[in-house]
Formats: structure tokens, sequence, C-alpha cells
């Protein structure tokens, strides 16, 4: 006879299936599984911006955005390309011809030349404008590393879009100039950057402002 009794499911099983099974109530993982991913994917995903060539440099894609203008990012870093090359075919043409002996202290790489004349113009200290009893003043203040950076970075733009040549030159030649010239501790830009220091070295009297 037939006995419909043995459709019926066993409790214990049934409670075995919904504690280890999958359902809708443990679609989250709880403390120990985070943690086990956490110990098999310790890598987040790489950002859109960021590039697997030996040749990138996240320096210089910041100075390629700053000198970008209307948009047209594509022209700037075609631009900071020309630079580059121009750096480099200078420094190699001067490697030729000078003597054996006097060719390793000829620098070829253009990156390695870019992040040399980047340090020769960040400033150490700058002016900074509190108010104290009605009167200005300009108080000398230390500079972080990314304030010194932008600073640098924007003279040496600024610098290479106000040359004014009596012939025509194109930016990427400007500004290939000024960079050569802020490697070897020369130009305007690293003028300007000793002018600032001496601004802050003759208002040292104003120093204890800053922590007022």
């Amino acid at each position: 006879m037939y006995n419909p009794t043995h459709l019926e499911p066993d409790p214990k099983v049934e409670k075995h299936v919904l504690r280890t099974g999958s359902s809708p109530a443990d679609d989250s993982p709880d403390d120990e599984s985070r943690e086990d991913l956490k110990a098999t994917s310790p890598f987040k995903a790489t950002r859109s911006n960021h590039s697997s060539s030996g040749l990138h440099d996240a320096v210089i894609d910041k100075f390629v955005s700053m000198m970008m203008h209307g948009g047209r990012k594509l022209l700037a870093r075609t631009i900071m390309l020309e630079v580059l090359e121009s750096l480099k075919r200078e420094q190699v043409t001067l490697y030729h011809k000078t003597s054996p002996g006097e060719r390793e202290a000829i620098e070829c790489n253009p990156y390695t030349i870019f992040h040399k004349a980047l340090e020769n113009c960040k400033p150490i200290l700058g002016l900074k404008k509190m108010i104290k009893g009605g009167t200005t003043y300009q108080v000398p203040v230390l500079l972080s590393e990314q304030r010194r950076r932008y600073l640098a970075m924007k003279w040496l733009i600024t610098k290479a879009r106000l040359v004014k040549e009596g012939k025509r030159q194109f930016m990427a030649e400007k500004l290939a100039n000024e960079i050569k010239q802020a490697a070897e501790g020369q130009g305007e830009v690293v003028r300007k950057k000793m002018d600032l220091h001496r601004q802050a070295e003759g208002n040292r009297a104003f120093a204890h402002f800053r922590w007022e």
C-alpha cells in the first residue's frame, strides 16, 4: 500500500541543510569569510590611469595634467613626449662629442634630467599672509612636499609660456630649454626659488605669528 509518510523530510537532515547549505540569509559573508577573502585577494584592482609600462612616471603624468589647457590632454602629452625626445637628442649628441673619459658625467636619461630639474626648482620655505591686529604680515612657513612640487611645476610651465624669443619657438622647445637650465641649477625658475627663500629669510622676525 502507498504510504505518503516516506516522502516527508527527516527533521535532522533538514536542519543540516539549512545550516550548511546556501540560503538568501547566508549570502552576506561573515567575519571569517571576509578575512579569508582578504588573505586570498590582497591586491586591489588597477586604476584606469595606471600603466604597466616601464616608461610610466606618475610625476610626469601630473606635470602633463597641469600643462593641459582647454581639456586637450593629448596635445599636452604630445608636447611632453617631444620635450623628453629633445632632451635625449641633445644629451646623446653631447655624449658623442666629448672625450671618452668625460662621458660618465653626462646624463642621457631624460626622465632623470626632468626629476633633477624639478628638485632644483622646489622651494623649501614659503610666505603665508596672516592678519594680526589689523596688519597683514608675510609669515615664513615650511612648505609640504605636495606644495613644493606644485610650485615647481607651475613655475616651469608659466616661464616656458611667457618666453618670447626673436624667432618663433614652439612650446616643446621652450619647455625643454627651461628644464635643461633648471637641471643645471640655472634659469629664471631657480632664481625665483632663491628669491622666495630670501624673502622668507627677511621676514623671519614674523615667524612667531605662525604659532599664535
